[in-house]
């Protein structure tokens, strides 16, 4: 359903894992290149809010099929990131039917499990398709209904797409995903994460 862009928010400071997320080794790429290509299979458009050391990030865009725009406010926290791309959407998309958030940091979300996200939506009944891990915990990769959108373009400072979607729990549908929705803000993490996903490449569990 081309009519879904995916918003991939890279703005952040980084600042526990002392150097910008987006450009972090990833098997065998820059970890913004490794997101935008796996988004790109779900073959939906991609459009990707940069920030920080966004100057650095550009040229790797640039090579890539997908629109960026810079939250300016990047400082302030990711509330303003959301607000920025879903107003960005709203011009580059104004058909569209929805918006699927995710996350530079949670590099083993799959194509699989946003097509999934997708697949379980249904236009204009003001849904939102939020992933949920074994712990229970929910949250993004996040699909809302466009009917969000204004409230969406509001969000300010830090606060995130959970504001929203707490405030409408009788819209929300939850796809269990297992593991996969782990985000790394240090470098302990970041390894972490790593050596799992070296581990499904080589067949392990």
């Amino acid at each position: 359903m081309n009519n879904i862009p995916i918003l991939l928010l890279a703005a952040g400071a980084s600042s526990r894992m002392g150097k910008p997320k987006p450009l972090l080794p990833w098997e065998g790429k820059r970890l913004i290149e490794h997101q935008v290509n796996m988004l790109l299979s779900t073959g939906n458009p991609v459009v990707v809010v940069l920030g920080n050391q966004s100057e650095s990030i550009i040229p790797i865009l640039q090579g890539l099929p997908v629109k960026f725009t810079i939250n300016e406010n990047w400082e302030m926290g990711m509330g303003t990131s959301i607000a920025t791309g879903v107003r960005f959407i709203k011009q580059l998309y104004p058909d569209c039917k929805g918006v699927l958030i995710t996350l530079i940091d949670q590099p083993l979300i799959t194509s699989d499990h946003l097509n999934t996200l997708v697949a379980n939506f249904e236009s204009e009944k003001q849904q939102i398709i939020v992933s949920q891990a074994e712990t229970g915990w929910q949250g993004v990769p996040v699909l809302f209904d466009r009917f969000y959108f204004d409230e969406l373009a509001r969000l300010k400072g830090k606060q995130g797409a959970k504001t929203i979607f707490r405030n409408y729990m009788q819209h929300v549908i939850s796809i269990p995903c297992g593991e996969i929705l782990e985000d790394m803000d240090t470098p302990k993490e970041y390894d972490k994460l790593q050596n799992i996903s070296k581990e499904k490449q080589s067949g392990g569990k």
